[in-house]
């Protein structure tokens, strides 16, 4: 069988190509796990190049030289064919090949664990990457900011063992949606995150010294693609485009799209940061960090207020305000502690 990868037209689109490159990687995952015919399936470039494979499931990449005709994928194997007319076979099994040059290839590891089902990646082929909607950023182009991929893997994995910790159901969930987690460099001031509604399960992180700003970043991302998933069903709000609103978490005005995300976002940051406080959590003997906790509160109050004022939902956008407004309302019975001290701090009701 052969599979024609690109079209063969001059005009081939953008949107064509990726859906050629969506093909492919189906047809190579189907090659790891031996479920093709023993002849093989032909992918073929067409006028486009021929697309790389990957598997973050096999932590590989395979690039083909420019010039190459064909992948011809088979069971446990692909066959590259190369500019000089030349056929090289790669095997996929017993771990695949190691990374470098086979034949007309360039074989990559660029996946790594940091908790099973959830890789750290130095390989991205997201065509939106580079569109950026944050007045503070330039788009999310792939960097590991100077520092080595142990410290980024180490970084994210406890943050996922924090919110283990407090909120294994939440945990789980983030497992569940999250995927792909994008490294964009470092910065000790600020942190800077992105997630796309065309791409679930990826989001994009600068790293950060401070631990909770970890943890905040990604919980908020991959709720985000929580919501961004349940949006690709329902519209959630008829006015959720315009007009623009004060966003409480964005220093541009918003539509109520926008602050439904970021309330979506912020309330299981919430949720930990209490969780954390009644499990006795080190962190939780910090000032700053009530300080901290004091201000995600203060911001979902009013981005709920923002929805409750403005919002036209949808039946199923209303069910989903209604929940966040209870979960919401949860933490007004929160009294804080004095500023500058970590004690004092008490709940008239435990929901």
């Amino acid at each position: 069988a052969a599979y024609k990868a690109l079209p063969d037209s001059a005009g081939a689109t953008s949107y064509d190509a990726l859906v050629g490159e969506a093909c492919a990687l189906v047809l190579f995952d189907l090659a790891l796990i031996g479920a093709l015919p023993g002849d093989g399936v032909s992918v073929q470039p067409g006028t486009q190049a021929l697309p790389n494979l990957r598997s973050e499931a096999a932590n590989l990449c395979m690039r083909p030289a420019p010039g190459c005709t064909s992948w011809v994928m088979r069971p446990g194997a692909v066959e590259l064919c190369g500019p000089d007319g030349r056929s090289v076979v790669i095997s996929l099994l017993e771990g695949g090949p190691q990374p470098g040059a086979v034949g007309p290839c360039e074989v990559t590891r660029p996946y790594h664990a940091i908790v099973p089902g959830v890789w750290l990646a130095t390989d991205d082929n997201n065509p939106l990457s580079d569109f950026e909607a944050h007045p503070d950023k330039a788009g999310n182009q792939l960097d590991l900011g100077g520092r080595p991929v142990s410290q980024w893997v180490g970084s994210l994995a406890r943050c996922f063992e924090r919110v283990d910790r407090h909120l294994p159901d939440l945990a789980a969930e983030l497992r569940l949606v999250g995927s792909l987690l994008v490294p964009v460099g470092y910065d000790p001031e600020r942190h800077l995150s992105a997630s796309y509604q065309e791409a679930i399960g990826l989001a994009y992180l600068t790293l950060h010294p401070n631990e909770m700003t970890m943890v905040e970043a990604v919980v908020h991302e991959l709720q985000h693609n929580k919501i961004n998933a349940a949006f690709g069903f329902d519209p959630m709000l008829e006015n959720a485009f315009w007009p623009l609103f004060s966003s409480p978490v964005r220093p541009d005005p918003r539509p109520l799209h926008g602050v439904v995300l970021a309330v979506h976002a912020f309330l299981p940051v919430a949720a930990l940061y209490r969780q954390m406080a009644r499990d006795g959590d080190p962190l939780a003997s910090n000032p700053s960090w009530w300080a901290r906790f004091e201000q995600i509160v203060a911001k979902n109050r009013q981005g709920m207020a923002t929805l409750r004022d403005h919002a036209r939902p949808t039946p199923v956008g209303a069910a989903l305000i209604d929940e966040m407004q209870a979960i919401e309302e949860e933490f007004q019975s929160i009294s804080w502690p004095p500023k500058g001290k970590a004690d004092g701090w008490q709940e008239t009701s435990r929901p």
